[in-house]
């Protein structure tokens, strides 16, 4: 059984002479062999900019509604603004810090919006008003907080 010594891999990146051995990886399978030169790019050449695809969203819709809608949204526009009093008892769970508000039927609020129609289409919006109200807690002082409800849970007093 003979043996074979290795020769270096690569030495530094300059030519190998012709005269010398290539030298080789052995493997079990095949064998393979080693470039005598490593060749580098002299100039990075920069790739052309692939065109964009751009995708317009229309911003306006057709603004179109009927008269009976333009008459229920100026009704309901009208109102806002308006101090409202609870009719019914009503919890409400997201006021920040409280786990859960009741809304007593002598509470008063504000209605801040309307949130039936958004630029021109009607939303199936199922509290569609929006309204402020203002309580005590004890240690925290007063507590501003939204609520949306429906038109018959509320009744306007102004």
């Amino acid at each position: 059984m003979t043996t074979t010594t290795a020769a270096p891999l690569i030495s530094a990146a300059l030519p190998i002479s012709s005269a010398a051995p290539q030298p080789r990886i052995l493997s079990l399978r095949r064998t393979a062999t080693i470039p005598t030169t490593l060749t580098f790019p002299t100039t990075l050449t920069k790739t052309p900019k692939t065109p964009s695809i751009r995708c317009d969203v229309a911003l306006q819709s057709d603004t179109s509604i009927s008269a009976s809608e333009e008459e229920e949204l100026k009704s309901n526009l009208d109102k806002v603004g308006s101090r409202v009093r609870v009719k019914a008892p009503l919890k409400v769970h997201h006021v920040p810090k409280l786990p859960e508000v009741e809304l007593t039927p002598e509470m008063e609020g504000v209605i801040k919006q309307y949130v039936g129609f958004w630029q021109g289409k009607r939303l199936s919006a199922n509290y569609p008003f929006k309204v402020q109200f203002s309580i005590d807690v004890e240690d925290r002082g007063k507590v501003k907080f939204f609520a949306h409800l429906r038109e018959d849970e509320f009744e306007i007093i102004d």
